[in-house]
């Protein structure tokens, strides 16, 4: 059997759920992967044998979109000329976590396709989701359509959707509390962030910023480049995260047991129901209408934060279900 796997290249989050994925593929055929897009820091232990330009968003530095920054790397025509020559009739089995060429080739050949993301659970209405303008929501529809949809969210809320992967890495973490707090706002410059922690000079700030080349200390204050094995180890021995609005971060946070804070990027609709999906959980959330964080952050680190999340290790399961019921 063949199977094509895609992947969104936008974030850390998708490669880190493929690092995951591929190996249990494996077990089921010969898998070749495709990635779209240049955003993520985490990279795949397989080797890629599609890197394509794709539609990525890019981070600012402002806790949003670059907005001029990812219309100036939309190309039509080069996507177009992607999707056109992928020999998509060589697979059996055609999965895509949230990457749109793939998903639109699929489309226009009338070939079956697997959407296997996050994303995919928000096809279901039960997802909770804050009000928002049509074009939103028509972005998380129409961005990578697929014929069939398995998704990953912070609960059960349909019969396709499951809990998210948790990589086995995270699972094997030795959990502690050294007490500082892990910091990973990658659409905000550390410029920003190390006088608003400075603000908190009770617990020590570990940051992972995007926008740094280098480690340096301020005060109170560790910012290094985004390290996949570093961040994990800040982590597991962290008292909390402070992050942004995506999906595998606070998922993992939540699986260690560790306090959670989350700022959703702005006009990014994914992240904003994220949030609200964590509110519902009785979550602590600034949203981008809070135009001063500090007190929010000092009673967030001065309150202790009790819940539970029950994310069992059913992705080799769930994978299993996907080849036998979708292969062709």
């Amino acid at each position: 059997m063949k199977i094509l796997y895609a992947i969104q290249g936008t974030g850390n989050g998708h490669v880190s759920r493929a690092r995951e994925i591929v190996p249990l593929l494996q077990q089921h055929g010969e898998v070749d992967l495709l990635i779209s897009g240049t955003q993520a820091d985490v990279k795949l232990s397989q080797p890629v044998k599609y890197q394509l330009h794709g539609f990525s968003f890019i981070f600012g530095k402002k806790g949003g979109v670059d907005h001029w920054a990812t219309w100036k790397t939309m190309n039509l025509p080069r996507f177009v000329r992607d999707m056109r020559s992928l020999p998509l009739k060589e697979y059996n089995l055609i999965l895509n976590d949230f990457e749109p060429v793939t998903a639109w080739a699929c489309k226009w050949r009338g070939i079956p396709s697997v959407g296997l993301s996050h994303q995919a659970s928000f096809q279901s209405p039960k997802v909770p989701k804050p009000k928002s303008i049509d074009w939103a929501q028509l972005v998380m529809k129409y961005y990578a359509p697929a014929s069939h949809y398995i998704g990953f969210h912070f609960d059960r809320y349909d019969d396709f959707i499951y809990t998210p992967v948790i990589r086995s890495e995270i699972r094997s973490l030795l959990v502690t509390d050294l007490g500082h707090y892990t910091v990973y706002l990658p659409a905000l410059d550390d410029k920003f962030l190390v006088p608003l922690l400075k603000q908190v000079p009770q617990v020590n700030w570990e940051v992972f910023s995007k926008h740094s080349k280098q480690k340096y200390t301020d005060a109170n204050v560790r910012v290094s480049p985004v390290n996949n094995e570093e961040f994990n180890k800040s982590l597991a021995s962290s008292s909390g995260l402070f992050t942004g609005g995506g999906f595998e971060g606070p998922a993992e946070a939540l699986y260690l047991g560790k306090k959670l804070l989350v700022v959703p990027m702005k006009f990014q609709y994914e992240q904003q129901c994220n949030a609200f999906a964590l509110k519902q959980f009785g979550l602590p959330v600034i949203w981008g209408s809070n135009k001063d964080w500090l007190p929010m952050v000092r009673d967030w680190v001065n309150k202790s934060q009790e819940h539970k999340f029950y994310f069992p290790d059913e992705t080799a399961a769930v994978i299993d279900k996907v080849v036998k019921q979708f292969a062709r």
